[in-house]
């Protein structure tokens, strides 16, 4: 006894339309990515340029503060020095006194 078997029928896998882009659509993408990312890089070097001029007018107020700071401990160097010679007379001039106050 054989049975029969149904019959089927396939069913194909419906085929994509091949629209591989030509060279010119795929060199016209490439460049204009290229255009995008060359854009990009220059606003960075602007923005780069742009900092390192701050930072450069940040650097020149430091070296003036810091020069200024330097003027100002010089100053206070030479006062301090003065004040230190009046005060070694002053204890030479106290310790006279004494020593005449203690031989009367």
């Amino acid at each position: 006894m054989s049975a029969a078997l149904p019959s089927a029928q396939i069913l194909p896998f419906p085929q994509r339309a091949s629209r591989a882009p030509d060279a010119a659509q795929r060199l016209t993408r490439a460049m204009a990515a290229l255009d995008e990312a060359l854009a990009g890089q220059r606003a960075a070097v602007s923005a780069w340029q742009t900092a390192l001029a701050a930072l450069r007018g940040s650097v020149a107020g430091l070296d003036g503060s810091l020069h200024d700071y330097q003027d100002a401990l010089g100053a206070l160097r030479r006062r301090t020095e003065a004040l230190h010679v009046q005060s070694l007379r002053l204890e030479a001039w106290a310790d006279a006194v004494t020593a005449s106050a203690a031989a009367r």
